[in-house]
């Protein structure tokens, strides 16, 4: 899918809903124009994000939908 078809696809989905809250956060996500650089964060944050980059490079994740079968009973 290209960029302007992604484009059309997503503005055809927001036309159609009427969830404020979606709306809302949509808003923000398009507002928000400072984009967090790695080198900026605290040392310790960037080597939690490496080794969790590394993890997911080698095929160390647990998929979502396990996670939350998993902890169902907890929520």
């Amino acid at each position: 899918m290209s960029i302007e078809e992604l484009k059309i696809e997503i503005a055809k989905k927001v036309l159609e809903t009427d969830d404020e809250d979606l709306l809302s956060e949509i808003e923000m996500l398009l507002n928000y124009n400072e984009k967090v650089v790695l080198e900026e964060l605290p040392k310790h944050v960037q080597e939690g994000i490496k080794r969790g980059l590394k993890q997911a490079e080698e095929g160390k994740l647990t998929p979502h939908d396990e996670v939350m079968k998993r902890y169902a009973k907890y929520l």
